[in-house]
């Protein structure tokens, strides 16, 4: 407690810097909109992190973590999203814990830090304000009493009543008292702003003081009377584990699994892949969409008995005709993903691209490495740690190259490429649904308006446009606030700039006889 009490003075230290990084924050986001600002308070928190250890300068090394810091930053500098937020927060997390000396090694290791520093985020101020409280009282130091505040509970809310009934019994009273707006008042006071300061504070202070939970671990009592049973029951665990999961049993099982794998791979390489017709009443859209999803949970579940199987050091691992088992069916695995991104692709080419489809792309991809990842654990001779880093890694740098992917943009963009309008082929365009994707399908949505302007259906589209209009009125409207600005916005702007203005063309005049 005594090195607690001469930590003490820091708090004050660090709690004036989360009160400025809240105004900073009150400044840049209260009522405005997200763009660079969202980097530039990310960068102000590293540098806050910084200043409250000091002692990090003496590491050798230590410009290598801003600037790794930063290059996690950089898609809040492209776009704001919640994708680019998550990482930086991350970030964010590992920078402060590496500073303060409490990171630990490994991909997965550091991102169950991650996760369980998250966990006890909302909790960390307070915690440490009654930490803080009770060093206080113990060291005799000045602070506010809660009980010279209890105090004046009873005689408040007995003093409201009596008001209350003077107000009912004279009605001058009850004009002055008809006088007072709460509501005016609760304007002034701005609920909602404080709740964003306080939101703010709590959310900056687990970074100034980075700290994660600690579990007490549960000792067992040594005069359990269930304990001399337990070798037994474990032993007849140990038989049923050897005969149900056991060499034979594993053995049997791959070979099955095997053949109903091939048999799979058979049909989609007939019916996908060879281009021979499917049974009556069987379309390629159906058969591609029905079996995208199911096949991605069969290689999840598969991917999780090669593990439980092939435990490193376990009998089955050693075994090379199992390993070679597995071999093929990890193989097949694969080819089953890439089967599923094929029917999903068969599928958008038929009933277009949205964005759960192109997650979906995004997953099956991550299995499929993941897949292949497996093989090289196996081969390799690594841990199960290694495969879950390896994963991990995999993972970011996926979410790392997405946060700089125009998805809007890149759904737009094939889906006029691809409509019925555009190639003669497919199914019409969802005009509407392009608009909700926001400012990033406008380049899109003209193409399309100015391929309608050459055919007869351009007064359909006449609604729509006039939309197209008022959005880009308002996008523009609100990147005239400098807060807003990101790399994506300026080149969209630029996009606009160059175009101009889009100018509804006046309806023609009906004609009318006699003229």
């Amino acid at each position: 407690m005594t090195s607690f009490f001469t930590a003490a003075p820091s708090y004050c230290s660090r709690f004036g810097v989360a009160v400025l990084l809240v105004v900073l924050a009150d400044f840049l986001f209260y009522g405005q909109p997200a763009g660079i600002t969202v980097f530039l308070f990310a960068i102000l928190i590293a540098a806050a992190v910084v200043a409250v250890h000091p002692t990090a300068f003496s590491d050798i090394k230590v410009w290598l973590k801003p600037a790794a810091l930063l290059v996690a930053l950089l898609p809040l500098a492209e776009n704001v999203s919640t994708l680019s937020v998550s990482i930086a927060l991350a970030a964010l997390v590992v920078f402060a814990l590496s500073l303060s000396g409490r990171l630990r090694h490994g991909i997965a290791r550091i991102a169950g830090q991650v996760a369980l520093f998250w966990l006890a985020a909302p909790f960390r101020f307070i915690r440490d304000f009654i930490r803080w409280r009770k060093t206080a009282r113990r060291f005799g130091r000045r602070r506010v009493r809660l009980a010279a505040i209890a105090v004046w509970v009873m005689p408040l809310t007995l003093g409201a009543v009596f008001l209350t009934l003077f107000g009912a019994a004279n009605p001058v009273i009850e004009y002055w008292l008809s006088l007072i707006d709460l509501m005016k008042l609760l304007d002034l006071i701005q609920l909602a702003r404080i709740a964003f300061w306080l939101f703010v504070l709590a959310g900056v202070w687990v970074f100034l003081r980075p700290r994660l939970p600690r579990f007490s671990k549960r000792v067992s009592r040594p005069n359990n009377p269930l304990a001399a049973a337990q070798p037994a029951i474990n032993a007849q665990r140990h038989v049923v584990e050897d005969i149900v999961f056991g060499k034979a049993a594993i053995l049997r099982a791959l070979i099955v699994f095997n053949v109903l794998f091939a048999l799979q791979t058979g049909l989609d390489a007939t019916y996908l892949w060879g281009g021979v017709s499917l049974p009556d009443g069987l379309s390629y859209a159906a058969y591609a969409h029905r079996g995208a999803y199911p096949l991605v949970a069969t290689a999840l579940l598969a991917a999780c008995f090669v593990l439980a199987a092939l435990r490193p050091g376990s009998e089955t691992s050693g075994d090379p005709v199992i390993r070679w088992l597995v071999y093929a069916w990890v193989a097949q695995n694969i080819v089953l993903v890439i089967s599923s991104i094929l029917r999903l692709d068969l599928y958008i080419g038929i009933y277009a691209l949205t964005y759960w489809r192109i997650a979906a792309f995004v997953w099956m991809g991550l299995v499929a490495a993941g897949l292949a990842l497996i093989i090289a654990r196996i081969a390799l001779g690594k841990s199960n740690e290694w495969l879950s880093s390896a994963n991990l890694l995999t993972l970011s740098l996926t979410l790392y190259g997405c946060c700089f992917i125009n998805f809007a943009a890149t759904i737009a963009n094939y889906n006029v490429d691809h409509s019925l309008e555009m190639t003669g082929q497919g199914i019409p365009l969802d005009a509407w649904y392009l608009r909700s994707l926001g400012p990033g399908a406008f380049p899109a949505l003209d193409r399309f308006f100015d391929h309608q302007a050459k055919t007869a259906a351009a007064g359909a589209m006449r609604e729509l446009e006039g939309l197209r209009a008022s959005d880009e009125d308002w996008y523009r409207t609100v990147q005239q606030n400098w807060r807003a600005w990101s790399f994506r916005d300026w080149r969209l702007l630029r996009y606009l700039d160059s175009k101009g203005s889009l100018v509804l063309p006046q309806p023609s005049q009906p004609s009318l006889p006699g003229r």
